[in-house]
């Protein structure tokens, strides 16, 4: 029995090697020069490949169809994928929030580990080999595939589609996948970038460009006539980074997986921003008081320095409309209780999210009602599984996306062999 698996990422490799090790005949299809291209970019070039903490904790950070990830998960989670990754030579390490890294920082090691997994199983690799469509032909598949200034027909058994999402198009993902299953009879959800930045109209983000902050407090609200409506849609404390348009940085990036697709100039949204989460209004009352006491001959620039760093320093006393160059002893009640307004709630007003271009991963694809959870299959056409980005799964940052990957490529490649048997 042959089994043709297309695309060489994370599901496709995995997929690929479970597919052979369970006994198949297994051949990969991967369109660009080598296999493995977005895993070199993921986590900064260091490839956070999954997350170590329980299962609860995992399927709470599944953004989209997290119950559809309880079969996959269970036959081949976190410990599972760094078992495979280690025993094909890769030592690996948990850092802060449970998120595992190779011990080298090198994310290039990581697809080096599944090469050597697919060469253990036997795997066939054809690279610049684009399949450009899929056919059903009776009980199997009829695939036309291009690349190398040739064309060709292949026809095999079992296929699992591991094309990715749009994210990254640069590496290849140019959802391919999407119009295969549209093609096939398959309903796909809509597409959006998700885990982007965030660019907002306030035109202090430019001034603050580059500004990294920790232990920030975050709160998104959907704006009604330039006011905030409703509860949060968003509350965190994490990690926040200032762009040249906007705002970035894990916090935001998670942020973004719960609006991806919603933000637009015609529907904002207000990113409220927590310089001290950690203080009441009361508390940051008392710390201002002490600091403006103790400088009290300082200009306001320079009376803050213990309070907030210097970027943005400058940008809280500008929303606040005091003069930096204002001695801390002039400063009035009203003008304290303005500067704990702003500290406490720096706010931001989104317009738009990144595009594709940056997007970590791709929020909507392959309706997952179209697929069996245990196995990927596709329920109305034996033989033909999908797995990995290109399914309307996605998670927030720290490896759980690309978990999400492993655990469904893992099921639809062991999945070929056992379905055969039945």
């Amino acid at each position: 029995m042959l089994t043709v698996v297309i695309g060489g990422g994370a599901a496709g490799m995995t997929a690929a090697a479970a597919a052979a090790r369970a006994g198949s005949q297994v051949t990969l299809l991967e369109k660009n020069e080598k296999l493995g291209k977005k895993i070199y970019i993921t986590g900064k070039g260091r490839c956070n490949v999954t997350n170590s903490c329980d299962f609860d904790t995992f399927i709470a950070n599944i953004v989209r169809n997290p119950r559809f990830m309880y079969s996959s998960l269970h036959s081949f989670g976190p410990e599972d994928t760094m078992h495979m990754i280690e025993e094909n030579g890769v030592k690996l390490k948990v850092e802060r929030g449970n998120r595992v890294f190779p011990v080298s920082d090198h994310a290039s090691d990581i697809t080096k580990a599944l090469c050597r997994a697919l060469e253990k199983a036997g795997v066939r690799i054809r690279l610049h080999a684009e399949v450009n469509s899929i056919e059903k032909k009776g009980e199997r598949f009829l695939l036309k595939v291009s690349g190398s200034g040739k064309k060709e027909e292949l026809l095999c058994d079992r296929v699992i589609v591991c094309t990715g999402g749009r994210s990254y198009p640069t590496t290849g993902s140019t959802g391919d996948g999407y119009r295969f299953a549209e093609e096939l009879g398959l309903a796909v959800r809509p597409q959006s970038p998700s885990l982007v930045s965030i660019v907002a109209s306030d035109g202090l983000c430019a001034d603050l460009a580059g500004v990294s902050l920790v232990n920030t407090g975050l709160s998104v609200f959907r704006m009604t006539d330039g006011r905030p409506a409703g509860k949060a849609l968003y509350t965190g404390v994490g990690e926040l980074l200032f762009t040249h348009k906007g705002i970035s940085g894990p916090l935001v990036l998670t942020a973004s997986a719960i609006l991806s697709g919603m933000i637009s100039p015609e529907t904002p949204y207000l990113f409220s921003v927590d310089l001290k989460p950690g203080l009441t209004d009361e508390m940051l009352d008392k710390r201002i008081l002490r600091d403006l006491s103790e400088r009290a001959n300082m200009d306001m620039g320079n009376a803050l320095a213990g309070l907030l760093i210097g970027g943005i320093r400058e940008a809280v006393l500008k929303k606040a409309g005091i003069d930096p160059a204002e001695k801390a002893r002039s400063v009035t009640r009203p003008e304290r209780q303005e500067l704990i307004r702003v500290i406490k709630h720096f706010d931001l007003t989104a317009v738009s999210a990144g595009g594709f271009e940056e997007a970590v991963v791709t929020k909507g694809g392959v309706d997952v009602k179209e697929l069996d959870p245990r196995t990927m299959e596709v329920k109305k056409i034996r033989g033909l599984y999908f797995a990995g980005e290109v399914v309307d799964v996605d998670a927030f940052t720290g490896g759980f996306n690309l978990q999400c990957a492993f655990s469904m490529g893992h099921a639809a490649g062991k999945s070929v062999w056992e379905e055969e048997d039945q």
